[in-house]
């Protein structure tokens, strides 16, 4: 029961699965708090979340937002709400959560899709979708316990029904259509599946339940399908906030290019642009390694199709003659390699 009870804990983000073969487990920043907050218990027992509108099927404009200034997503990272429907997206998110609309958001990777979700609902589920997701990752699946037997261990679509928990499918489009097929009576108007391979049991989606997917329109193998499509009455377009890469004082001529070359995907004209995530990732750079290591580095992330078009505006915007993609140079003396602080001869741990 202690392994089923770890893997609890990891399926809602409260500690963290390593090691292959025998998985090992670790705790992580949320592990004390899930500790003195609720005890690990199967898929049912937990109060499910409130429904705040049962009876209504709209929310006055008027009303003040629950959620308005930066949040703290579950890692630590700080999301700055956006404008959606004369809302902070996060509230938007919320209203339609408790009227019962499901929403599909879609843009490019790297746009802050999964971190809106994430600062939206604290008591968020996460389903990472690919090519392998199977019915089992969605449901539950049989697994062997400590003892050498075999349980079902319930997924994430059964744990959020029970306990009235949001759940996000992300990359939803990369998922066969099959599998997303199990996912489909939970969301209309039966609000409940059958577990099939657990003796067919019917699982019934408490109030609160909700379903939230998303879509990366130019990853290669995503195909938003018309079952899938149909069933998000909401569908939203997430893309960079440049605005807000300036505020959070990136380097403006790196935003720059990043602004020119998305203007150039739109036009058709190339296929790929910095999202918020890869000027992130410069930033983080540029203060480890320095300006000229960034500009390598967001040239070198770009597609390779694509790279000259970015080094061209970036050599542009920057004012430099070069610049490529950060690579390996020279062997370094053996004394320059030396880390800092060591002494001694270059023959010390040899034989004598």
């Amino acid at each position: 029961m202690v392994g089923l009870a770890a893997l609890t804990l990891v399926r809602r983000g409260e500690a963290d699965q390593g090691g292959t073969g025998q998985p090992s487990f670790s705790a992580n920043a949320k592990t004390a708090a899930a500790a003195q907050a609720a005890v690990i218990s199967p898929p049912g027992t937990h109060a499910p979340r409130a429904q705040a509108a049962t009876s209504r099927t709209t929310v006055p404009a008027a009303t003040t937002p629950r959620q308005t200034g930066p949040i703290r997503r579950p890692g630590g990272q700080v999301y700055h709400p956006r404008e959606l429907a004369d809302l902070p997206d996060v509230e938007a998110l919320n209203r339609l959560r408790d009227a019962g609309v499901p929403v599909l958001l879609y843009g490019p990777p790297g746009t802050g899709k999964t971190s809106l979700v994430e600062a939206a609902f604290e008591d968020l589920l996460t389903v990472a979708g690919d090519g392998d997701t199977t019915v089992g990752d969605l449901v539950g699946e049989y697994t062997q316990d400590d003892a050498g037997g075999y349980v079902f261990q319930y997924g994430p679509l059964v744990t959020a029904m029970t306990e009235g928990r949001a759940l996000l499918i992300d990359d939803a489009t990369l998922i066969s259509p099959k599998v997303l097929a199990a996912l489909y009576p939970a969301m209309d108007g039966r609000r409940q599946i059958q577990v099939k391979a657990h003796r067919g049991e019917t699982i019934k989606a408490e109030p609160g339940f909700y379903v939230v997917a998303g879509h990366n329109p130019g990853v290669h193998g995503a195909v938003l399908t018309q079952a899938l499509a149909s069933r998000f009455s909401v569908q939203i377009q997430i893309g960079t906030d440049y605005d807000l890469a300036l505020a959070l004082r990136i380097d403006a001529r790196v935003v720059r290019v990043a602004r020119h070359l998305a203007h150039q995907v739109e036009l058709g004209e190339l296929g790929w642009a910095p999202q918020l995530r890869e000027l992130l990732s410069y930033q983080r750079t540029e203060a480890v390694l320095g300006t000229k290591a960034a500009l390598a580095n967001l040239v070198g992330i770009a597609p390779v199709e694509d790279r000259d078009a970015v080094a061209t505006a970036v050599i542009k915007a920057a004012g430099v003659k070069k610049i490529a993609p950060l690579t390996l140079g020279k062997q370094l003396p053996a004394s320059a390699a030396r880390p800092p602080g060591s002494t001694g001869s270059a023959h010390r741990g040899r034989a004598r």
